[in-house]
């Protein structure tokens, strides 16, 4: 499929279009991606759930060098942090970047008290997550994302390849039609790491304020319930 794209500061104003491939194999679209991209600049952002682990083993078995770059809310679980340093360890080729807030903790709960998560969970994630991706999405061409169709109402339309205009960057898609259980699957079968809060029912693993078990959910569950309880959100802001 023929993808044109919006004029954009390294095709010197003119569009850009892309051939995607006719497949839905996230792992030849990986291989696909690396030729297609060659001379652009590529980041891969995760939040270090299920799925991103899975995307950076099927990154790596592919290509000599990956940029991956995290966005430090400052409120990850213990587990969260643990997992980034097994990552760290197990794929030599990945260059694990952190991004953090201009506004530190302190600052934050200076401004707005103890509660900002509670009180305005949108100026939240603003602060500690969009901000902090607008401020170094920018310098990249190409934005590798491990989002799926299924996971929200909102992601249901995702495309393998678009245009992100929000970051104004190629926007990589490469596991949209992947279920959780084939996420699963693909971790268990390659010894992926994991964060363990998913076997203690986690399904989904954000900030340690706004995140809570679902009851008697498995890994393999395909829902955001446990996040921002209390409120009618699934998303952060970072995609929508």
């Amino acid at each position: 499929m023929n993808m044109p794209l919006k004029p954009s500061q390294f095709s010197n104003n003119e569009v850009m279009e892309i051939t995607t491939p006719d497949t839905k194999d996230p792992q030849e679209l990986l291989a696909w991606s690396v030729e297609e991209f060659s001379g652009l600049k590529v980041v891969m952002t995760t939040a270090f759930g299920m799925e991103g682990c899975a995307l950076i083993d099927m990154y790596s078995r592919v290509t000599s060098e990956l940029t991956v770059a995290y966005i430090d809310t400052g409120f990850f679980f213990p587990e969260t942090r643990k997992l980034i340093d097994r990552m760290s360890d197990k794929y030599s080729n990945v260059n694990f970047v952190k991004w953090e807030s201009p506004v530190s903790i302190e600052q934050q709960r200076e401004k707005y008290g103890n509660n900002l998560w509670k009180d305005d969970s949108e100026l939240c994630c603003k602060i500690r997550k969009v901000i902090p991706m607008k401020q170094n999405i920018y310098k990249y061409d190409v934005w590798t994302t491990a989002i799926r169709k299924s996971q929200t109402k909102q992601r249901s339309t995702t495309s393998v390849v678009s245009w992100d205009p929000q970051y104004e960057v190629i926007k990589f898609c490469p596991m949209a039609d992947l279920t959780r259980v084939d996420v699963w699957n693909y971790i268990q079968e390659h010894d992926v790491p994991f964060n363990q809060l998913h076997t203690q029912g986690y399904p989904s693993i954000g900030c340690f304020y706004c995140t809570r078990a679902v009851p008697n959910s498995k890994p393999t569950d395909d829902t955001r319930a446990g996040r921002w309880q209390g409120h009618e959100k699934t998303e952060c802001g970072l995609h929508f």
